[in-house]
């Protein structure tokens, strides 16, 4: 995630325990140290929100405001810059997961940091073939968590952030609910407008046309119905390279290729240039599932880490598209059963 660009908490060293704990099956336990901007959280609020006193969250809520946006204590309303200023971050935060086919899994208000880092991953994967309702968590019966979810699940939770802070924005309650919602109701235009920035970007568009949201819903509903896989259909229209795929073939792709051509040679920039933008906005490689598998079953049945190693190596640089990646870039064959996530995986 780091390499990808994407805000994340990081992980700074794995110990092994040398006891086995028990999950979907017995697996061997150790001890990961992580590292974030904090790990102050939407439940942190929620929590002293009911079982601290009106002092209590205003001393947490200053100390979020000291941690992570120093000065912000002497605007007009510093609890109502707080709420805004993490509405903001988390806007950007899950358009960047939309954006690489990122599914966190288990997105309750305590896995959201205030810091705009993603945090707690747990049954998270990268999605394969396009599909709004993909599910990798095998608690998730009910896709909640699925990725097409993930933007309205986040406005939620924002909305209970809102919820602990009511007290602190106003001594009017009615105030305080009108200048809340009028913040949180504000996530879903950020969101929409970093989402598509991105999207104009992983097509190699630098400016804005009124058209631009119909050619991508266009691409993702193609995308859609014939089954494509996400990451591979970027990057084969990063090298204007079309594989041999059902999408490919079909009249209908071909028709939205020749818009998005007409939509390229309406803009300033050369078309080396858009190839450039979209090489630094596909990435050549994700964490596939299969491969991460793959990697986890050597290092706990066989104790060898160099399958590991060499899917990291590649994984650092995901935006290389370099020859030492291309055995990572294959899909996971069609036959190939759903792919279920634990909180342990």
């Amino acid at each position: 995630m780091h390499a990808l660009g994407i805000p994340t908490s990081r992980s700074l060293v794995v110990v092994e325990t040398g006891e086995l704990v028990m999950r979907e099956s017995e697996q061997p336990g150790a001890v990961l140290t992580r590292i974030a901007a904090s790990h102050l959280r939407v439940g942190t609020f929620q929590y002293a929100s009911v079982w601290g006193s009106l002092e209590d969250l205003r001393i947490l809520a200053d100390y979020t405001l000291q941690r992570h946006f120093p000065g912000a204590e002497s605007d007009a309303n510093p609890y109502l810059f707080l709420l805004r200023e993490v509405v903001k971050r988390q806007a950007v935060l899950i358009a960047k997961w939309q954006l690489v086919g990122f599914i966190h899994g288990v997105m309750n208000t305590d896995n959201m940091a205030l810091s705009g880092e993603t945090i707690d991953y747990g049954p998270c994967a990268f999605m394969d073939t396009y599909d709004p309702k993909t599910v990798f968590s095998s608690i998730d019966t009910y896709g909640r968590y699925a990725y097409g979810n993930q933007p309205s699940i986040a406005a939620w939770n924002l909305a209970r952030f809102a919820e602990t802070l009511l007290p602190l924005l106003d001594p009017n309650q009615e105030r305080a609910v009108e200048l809340a919602q009028e913040v949180v109701s504000d996530f879903s235009r950020l969101y929409r407008r970093h989402w598509l920035a991105g999207m104009r970007a992983k097509l190699g568009l630098f400016n804005e046309e009124p058209e631009d949201e119909v050619l991508i819903e266009n691409l993702l509903e193609l995308m859609y119905k014939y089954r494509a896989d996400y990451t591979n259909t970027f990057r084969a229209l990063t090298f204007d390279k079309p594989e041999d795929t059902v999408l490919f073939g079909t009249d209908e792709f071909v028709q939205w290729y020749e818009k998005w051509q007409a939509r390229l040679g309406r803009q300033q920039e050369t078309r080396e240039l858009s190839h450039q933008l979209m090489r630094k906005s596909n990435p050549a490689v994700i964490p596939r599932n299969h491969r991460v598998e793959e990697a986890l079953e050597a290092a706990v049945k066989e104790g060898d880490y160099s399958v590991m190693e060499r899917l990291l190596d590649a994984l650092s640089c995901p935006y290389a598209h370099s020859p030492k990646q291309a055995e990572y870039t294959t899909p996971p064959p069609p036959s190939t059963l759903p792919y279920r996530t634990f909180c342990g995986t």
